[in-house]
């Protein structure tokens, strides 16, 4: 037994001493791989900004005919149709790339048309009011990670939207406001708070009220003259 357990203990020890020293090697590596982390997250987060910004100016459309035979005529066809329904003119010098997207389809389905702009204020525009167009679509260009992420929340979008809450995608994350019940509740307490007493009296007795107010505003001034009057007179029976 005894040998035993000093076998145990030496076993223990000698795992121990090892264990130490596997950590006294290793702490410099899992230092460096701590850093190498926190550098490859940065660079992850510069990536994803170039891209976002790369594509900040693109737009998407979608439902487009397919049938121009050159860029210039899909231009003039994108050019009528912004005119047209968003009375936003768009020149040829403020796009920067034109063209369809993907392979020809057997399908009579049109592919959708990436048109690069120049300027951030006039995609905007064009977004702002996309709801106008007819027979097309337009959104934003969004990388396949965000596209995909979009498409995971729009599940709950759909819940929070029948809750009632106001809900919206913006880029990769979902946006949940609660809606606006100050209004409500304000409504309601104009509805529900007491009449001043001035609105519920009928017209006599305010006007009695009145003249009672005057009344006693007269007799406090008539006492007031009385009282200078008597000092007046006491001031001269002294100087006499």
């Amino acid at each position: 037994m005894e040998m035993k357990n000093q076998t145990i203990e030496l076993t223990e020890s000698l795992t121990k001493n090892i264990m130490d020293r596997m950590d006294e090697k290793l702490m410099p590596i899992k230092e460096e791989n701590e850093k190498l982390k926190e550098r490859i997250g940065k660079l992850e987060k510069e990536i994803e900004h170039f891209k976002r910004e790369k594509k900040s100016n693109n737009l998407i459309i979608f439902g487009l005919v397919e049938g121009e035979n050159s860029t210039a005529e899909l231009f003039q066809i994108i050019k009528e149709n912004f005119k047209r329904d968003l009375n936003i003119k768009l020149e040829e010098n403020e796009v920067n790339k034109l063209n369809r997207l993907g392979k020809p389809k057997a399908e009579n389905k049109p592919r959708p048309v990436l048109c690069s702009l120049l300027s951030e204020w006039k995609k905007n525009e064009i977004m702002k009011n996309k709801k106008k167009l007819n027979g097309i679509y337009v959104s934003e260009d969004y990388s396949k990670e965000v596209l995909e992420k979009r498409k995971a929340l729009v599940p709950q979008l759909l819940e929070e939207r029948k809750r009632g809450s106001i809900a919206f995608l913006k880029y990769d994350k979902i946006i949940i406001k609660e809606p606006n019940t100050n209004k409500d509740k304000r409504k309601r307490e104009q509805s529900t708070s007491p009449q001043s007493p001035s609105k519920t009296q009928p017209k006599k007795q305010q006007t009695l009220s009145s003249l009672k107010n005057t009344n006693n505003r007269t007799n406090a001034f008539d006492a007031m003259r009385i009282k200078s009057n008597s000092l007046t007179n006491i001031s001269t029976r002294k100087n006499q």
